[in-house]
């Protein structure tokens, strides 16, 4: 664990990047280390040791000095109570601004039975707004998922199954294809322990068997190649990972014989050109299983992987995958978005600006990146790329048990309560974000916690639909209005009190236990000792909201209390 192994690593990719982002790298490093001097992992290794493994991965990763600091220092705020100004101050905004991202991801928690994963996934790249957040909590999911074993068996399946369910997907969509099997294979044990001890003790027969095949046939194909004008730059074995294999098992009755790409082999090339020369040149030793040809390269998969794959009826007639692609398309294969982080410009070949794009949003700003990569590698123009923005049309908040809601954006604590429950959104006299009373017409914001304050018998407020966002909240305000008797006189209170807890549900329950709805809640000048608290109430007379006046006059705290008419 020493920063010259780090640095090492860094200047691997960034060799004339001067010593700016050296020193900004050592200055976290040894922050970090003082930072978290004592404290230990369960493991029993020094927790510094978690950091700069995350640290020395996103050095892999070819991720900027900015990225491998935050990598360090990514702990600071949640785990050694360092504030974020410190942060800035020391290392500066960008720095500063990725480790809070990475700090605010931690907040949120996987349920097993919360079926709407899909817009957890969506939240975490909404709320980091800078991709280079989600490879920092990859890089620390990753080094956290090797040393699983540590943590207490309770807790092992929760990290295991949110690791599968969110990590793993947002890595694939991201094209970091070997990061999404490493983190899968490393969940597999402990969310399915008795498939995976099945799987190792009868596959690694297999795998041997197989490797020993394919060593047999290399020369065969190297020599057919050479004929056919091609040096390829590199042909290896790629094994398929256990949970892959185990997910296709499951669609053969776990019969192996029927996994043709148990291993499958790998042929590297220099040009795209070569690609279709060596597809070619395979078919041309041996006969291709019909349905078993795959071009990812003319119609690439959403995530922007580029492979030719085929398999072929090969020595023995035994069925053989092989896996073409050029050098580029093996670092984006393998590592994604990250793996083309400061890559040299490349000119693109004709055949490459034909390429089919799948037409969502998201493959769209995939592609688009890449685009970005090659043109302004290492620019500004390519760091404000990452700032992810596909999702500006949508707001994610979580309940205060930590489920998501998706939103759109402009939406109000009303609309957060009509898409939780009918009668949460009719009953709602008030809200908390983030632990803070806000007005009902509050515009949430992605990653806000919402609580909403209902009151028995309450009835929604016709002005609701001034500022709620969406048709649901409208259509259900409108149908609840409608069975109302004539509206009540309102009118508006206006309470200075004491500040302490308890206070606000002191001044609803006056009004709760007179059958008096409410129409709205808001706190001014929280800061003061005595914040002012407004309550919009439907009264009946003038007399009425005397008396509630003198009931709310006598609770604990409060210095004044008057009302008006509205």
């Amino acid at each position: 664990m020493t920063i010259d192994s780090l640095l090492n690593e860094y200047r691997r990719h960034f060799p004339a990047n001067g010593d700016d982002g050296q020193n900004l790298i050592r200055r976290a490093f040894a922050f970090a280390k003082n930072a978290h001097k004592g404290q230990k992992r369960q493991s029993g290794d020094e927790y510094f040791s978690h950091v700069f493994e995350t640290a020395k991965q996103l050095a892999r990763w070819r991720l900027d000095a900015a990225s491998i600091a935050a990598g360090l220092l990514h702990d600071s705020i949640e785990d050694c109570g360092v504030a974020r100004e410190t942060l800035e101050k020391e290392f500066g905004e960008e720095t500063a601004g990725l480790v809070d991202g990475v700090t605010k991801l931690g907040s949120l928690k996987y349920r097993e039975e919360d079926a709407n994963i899909e817009s957890l996934r969506k939240m975490i790249l909404a709320i980091s707004k800078d991709l280079r957040v989600v490879f920092i909590k990859l890089a620390d999911r990753l080094h956290n998922m090797k040393t699983l074993s540590f943590v207490p068996p309770a807790k092992q399946r929760r990290i295991a199954l949110e690791t599968n369910e969110i990590y793993a997907p947002i890595a694939e969509r991201l094209g970091m294809q070997s990061v999404a099997g490493e983190l899968e294979d490393l969940a597999f044990p402990y969310i399915h322990p008795e498939a995976y001890r099945w799987l190792k003790d009868n596959v690694r027969e297999s795998y041997d068997e197989r490797q020993r095949y394919l060593k047999k046939i290399e020369p065969i194909v190297r020599e057919h190649l050479r004929k056919a004008g091609v040096v390829p730059l590199s042909i290896d074995y790629r094994a398929k990972r256990f949970f892959s294999l185990y997910k296709k098992l499951l669609r053969y009755d776990m019969n192996l014989d029927q996994i043709y790409d148990l291993i499958a082999m790998r042929i590297i090339v220099s040009t795209i050109d070569e690609c279709y020369l060596v597809l070619g040149a395979i078919h041309q030793l041996w006969p291709p299983m019909p349905g078993k040809i795959k071009d990812y390269i003319a119609l690439p998969k959403p995530n922007g992987y580029q492979s030719l794959h085929t398999t072929v009826f090969c020595v023995d007639n035994r069925p053989t995958e092989f896996q073409i692609r050029t050098h580029d398309m093996h670092e984006h294969a393998e590592n994604g978005t990250a793996a083309h982080w400061f890559y040299e410009s490349k000119k693109h070949d004709a055949k490459a600006a034909q390429h089919a794009i799948a037409d969502s949003k998201e493959v769209l700003w995939v592609q688009q990146l890449k685009e970005w990569q090659n043109q302004f590698p290492g620019s500004q123009e390519f760091i404000e790329a990452l700032k992810v923005d596909f999702f500006s049309d949508r707001v994610f908040v979580l309940t205060p048990k930590g489920k998501v809601i998706d939103l759109p954006t402009g939406a109000t604590p009303v609309d957060f309560a009509y898409k939780v429950h009918t009668d949460v959104g009719d009953a709602c006299v008030g809200a908390k974000v983030n632990n803070k009373i806000v007005p009902l017409d509050f515009q949430l914001q992605s990653g806000d916690v919402v609580q909403i304050l209902t009151q028995k018998g309450k009835h929604p407020s016709e002005d609701w639909m001034r500022f709620v966002k969406t048709n649901e909240a409208k259509k259900k305000i409108k149908a609840s209005v409608h069975k109302k008797e004539p509206r009540a006189r309102k009118a508006e209170y206006r309470i200075v009190v004491a500040k302490r807890i308890g206070a606000v549900k002191d001044i609803l329950a006056i009004f709760a236990r007179n059958k008096i709805s409410i129409s709205g809640l808001r706190t001014t000048d929280e800061k003061s000792p005595f914040p002012t608290i407004k309550v919009a109430a439907d009264i009946g007379a003038k007399e009425r909201a005397e008396e509630i006046m003198l009931k709310i006059r006598k609770i604990d705290g409060v210095r004044e209390v008057g009302y008006k008419i509205i």
